[in-house]
C-alpha cells in the first residue's frame, strides 16, 4: 500500500474520473496548495468517495486548506471509515481515543486492527495488555503488538521487545501462534483501484509539511492535564522514548507512572484537555491520549 503513488503514476490512465479528481486534488496538497486539493475532495467526499473523505477530514484535523476543526474532521473521517475505509478507521479512533471517548475510539481502532492496520493493532493490543478499558488479555495483546510490530512500525517493536522481558515464553508462544492464525485466516486478493486509492488518500498527511519544523521553544506550562504516550514494561525504554520525543514537548516534563508489571509514559503538564489533545496531534503518528493528573 505504501508503493501507491508510483502504482497510480503507471495506471493512471486507467483509473475512472473520481480517482483522478482523487489523485489531483493529492498533487495539489503536495504542491503546497491545501486549500486547491480540499475544493477538487469536498464535492467527491459529499458524493459518498470514501478516499476523498478520508483526505477532507486529515484537511480539518490538521487545520490545512480549511479551519482546524476536529468535529468535523470526525465526521469526515467516520464517513470514510463506514465505507470500510481502513485508515479513516484508525485515524478516527486515535483521534476520538486521544479526545478522552475511549469507547468509541476503541470501537473503530478495533475495527481497523481486524483488519491489520498498525497503529490500530498496537493501541489496541497494549489496552489488551494493561487492561485499560478492555478486558485484559495477554495472550491476544502479544499476537496483536507482533503483527504491528512485523509491519515496522518502531513503537511496536519496541513495545513487543519490553514484553518479551515480561511475559512467560509460553504466552508470548501462544501468542505468536495466534498472530499466524490470524494472518492465515485472511485470503490474499490482488491489489483492487480501490485499495490502491485507500493507499493514496495517506499521502496528504504524510507529505503535507516536508520541511521539519524547529522545536517549540520551551514554556512555563501549568494545569492538571497530561499526554500518554505509551506503557513499557522497562522505565528505560519509556525513558528512551521521551529523549526521543522531548525536542517536539515544549519543554514539558516526563512523569514515569508505575502500573503493576508496566511503567506508563506520560508528559505534561498542559492546562486544559484541548492543549494536550493538540499535543497529541503535533506527535502523530506516535500514539498519545490526554489523562488529567492525579
Amino acid at each position: 500500500m505504501r508503493t501507491l503513488l508510483l502504482a497510480l503514476t503507471i495506471g493512471f490512465a486507467a483509473l475512472p474520473a473520481s480517482a483522478q479528481s482523487v489523485r489531483a486534488g493529492i498533487e495539489a496538497w503536495q504542491k503546497g496548495d491545501a486549500a486547491g486539493a480540499v475544493a477538487i475532495w469536498r464535492p467527491l467526499a459529499e458524493k459518498g468517495d470514501a478516499d476523498a473523505a478520508f483526505n477532507l477530514g486529515q484537511a480539518y484535523r490538521l487545520g490545512k486548506g480549511v479551519p482546524l476543526d476536529l468535529a468535523q474532521a470526525q465526521s469526515w473521517l467516520e464517513r470514510a471509515a463506514r465505507k470500510g475505509h481502513v485508515d479513516a478507521a484508525a485515524t478516527v479512533g486515535l483521534l476520538l481515543f486521544q479526545n478522552g471517548n475511549r469507547v468509541s475510539g476503541m470501537r473503530w481502532l478495533k475495527a481497523a486492527a481486524e483488519a491489520g492496520e498498525p497503529r490500530a493493532l498496537l493501541m489496541v493490543g497494549t489496552a489488551m495488555y494493561n487492561g485499560d478499558g478492555v478486558a485484559e488479555d495477554p495472550v491476544t495483546a502479544y499476537a496483536y503488538v507482533s503483527r504491528a510490530a512485523a509491519q515496522g512500525l518502531a513503537p511496536a517493536k519496541a513495545t513487543l521487545a519490553d514484553m518479551d522481558q515480561i511475559m512467560p515464553l509460553e504466552q508470548r508462544q501462544k501468542g505468536l501462534a495466534l498472530a499466524k492464525a490470524m494472518v492465515g485466516g485472511k485470503k490474499a486478493s490482488k491489489p483492487t483501484l480501490a485499495t490502491e486509492k485507500q493507499a493514496a488518500a495517506k499521502a496528504p498527511a504524510a507529505k503535507a509539511s516536508p520541511a521539519k519544523p524547529a522545536p517549540a521553544p520551551p514554556v512555563a506550562a501549568r494545569g492538571n492535564w497530561r499526554i500518554q504516550l505509551g506503557a513499557f514494561g522497562q522505565k528505560s525504554s519509556a525513558e528512551a522514548l521521551f529523549a526521543k520525543l522531548s525536542a517536539k514537548l515544549a519543554g514539558r516534563q516526563g512523569y514515569y507512572v508505575a502500573a503493576g508489571k508496566v511503567t506508563r509514559l506520560q508528559a505534561g503538564p498542559f492546562e486544559s484537555r484541548a492543549a494536550a489533545s493538540a499535543a497529541c496531534a503535533r506527535l502523530a503518528p506516535q500514539a498519545c491520549f490526554p489523562v488529567e493528573a492525579r
